[in-house]
């Protein structure tokens, strides 16, 4: 594989959130000096060096949307406002005792499959209710970064950040709306090139008809998934993961695999490469059209399938020997990784148009990733085989 015409390291987050991403970060340099090369100095034109009339003072939407968060020392009982009646039974309160379960046992087994990497905790509040727990653990043994957060948030989001929460465009709400949302993010990224990333987020919304709106019905939805990134394709691994997913689903509706299998290869598709992300597993969104308790319980299974599904890979695949080709291209399809988050997740536009947690809604991305100009792997390889694969969906099992 050449040498590289551009690499960029990420500043590293420290926290992980309901909708994941990272923000840039490298332990060494901070800047990206060597992605580009300095401008050429350009002239001054007085037209544009020195505005006739001062600029407006704006007030971004994210200003008025949620209230700033605070870090605290000790985490609460509840994030969930007195109002809502703390651990009264309600949907609220039993979504956040799931997320706060899953997040405890995700993150004790990768620190035990890690052996030596610990994860760092922030928990943090709003004045008026709401707050969450972001975990990182960062340069390991066997994890780059692994990001593991909950969430629970109170808010008024402005009409753009409704739909970005709401895929279905036919019940579009005037001017801003109230919500709730509580949900747990995770994406996974391992050192070795042969043990895949992995991702997962399952969350609970409602919003509150405007004050203006007599009559109109508060609305809820469940979404989420999980799924595998892969730089290397294992079939058995692979098949491994996809039976987990679907014996999750095959609980609750036999027709839940294959239309959520469908949902997330359609999801995760990065349209200006024409290819997907990685090798899928399971996505849905804006779901209620089935009994909320069922619904719950089937987001708590999908929960507590992530360790069976993804544990036994990485235990596999984390001493395996490789190469610099090898972890190049992993790099390669870390940038693709990079790529679906800054421009079509809509988790990461939900939570930077209601002004979250940006420490909490940029930690998925890797410390570091990698462009090449007009790269492509020799037909018939390894490399190819995975593009291939993310090209043309595969039925997995």
């Amino acid at each position: 594989m050449p040498p590289p015409t551009s690499t960029l390291s990420v500043p590293s987050s420290s926290s992980p959130s309901l909708f994941p991403l990272s923000s840039f970060s490298s332990s060494n340099n901070p800047h990206v000096s060597s992605f580009c090369p300095a401008p050429p100095t350009l002239p001054k034109f007085p037209s544009l060096s020195k505005p006739k009339t001062p600029l407006r003072n704006l007030t971004p939407l994210s200003a008025v949307s949620i209230e700033k968060e605070t870090l605290i020392s000790e985490r609460p009982h509840t994030f969930l406002r007195e109002a809502d009646g703390g651990d009264d039974g309600s949907v609220r309160s039993r979504f956040q005792r799931m997320i706060l379960e899953a997040q405890e046992s995700v993150c004790a087994a990768l620190e035990a499959v890690d052996g030596a990497g610990k994860f760092k905790e922030d928990a943090w509040t709003r004045p008026g209710g709401g707050g969450g727990i972001s975990r990182v653990l960062q340069d390991g043994a066997v994890f780059e970064k692994a990001g593991v957060n909950i969430s629970v948030v109170y808010g008024v989001m402005p009409p753009e950040a409704y739909r970005a929460a709401k895929a279905a465009a036919d019940d579009q709400k005037p001017g801003p709306v109230p919500f709730f949302a509580a949900g747990i993010s995770s994406v996974l990224h391992p050192k070795n090139p042969f043990a895949p990333t992995l991702h997962f987020n399952y969350r609970y919304f409602e919003t509150d008809a405007p004050k203006d709106t007599p009559g109109a019905p508060r609305q809820w939805w469940f979404g989420g998934g999980t799924d595998l990134t892969p730089a290397y394709i294992f079939e058995e691994d692979v098949k491994h993961f996809h039976s987990i997913q679907k014996k999750a689903c095959d609980k609750f509706d036999p027709s839940f695999y294959p239309r959520f299998k469908k949902w997330c290869d359609d999801y995760f598709y990065i349209k200006h490469r024409g290819e997907r992300r990685g090798l899928g597993g399971i996505f849905f969104d804006d779901l209620n059209d089935y009994d909320q308790e069922m619904l719950l319980s089937f987001a708590t299974e999908c929960a507590n399938s992530v360790v069976p599904a993804y544990i036994p890979i990485i235990e596999k695949r984390k001493d395996t020997p490789f190469n610099e080709s090898q972890k190049a291209w992993q790099q390669l399809r870390r940038g693709r990784y990079v790529e679906f988050n800054l421009v079509y997740d809509r988790g990461t536009t939900f939570g930077l148009k209601t002004g979250g947690r940006i420490e909490s809604i940029l930690v998925s991305l890797p410390l570091s990733a990698r462009w090449e100009y007009d790269h492509k792997p020799e037909e018939g390889s390894e490399e190819w085989k995975l593009l291939d694969a993310c090209i043309n969906p595969k039925e997995w099992i």
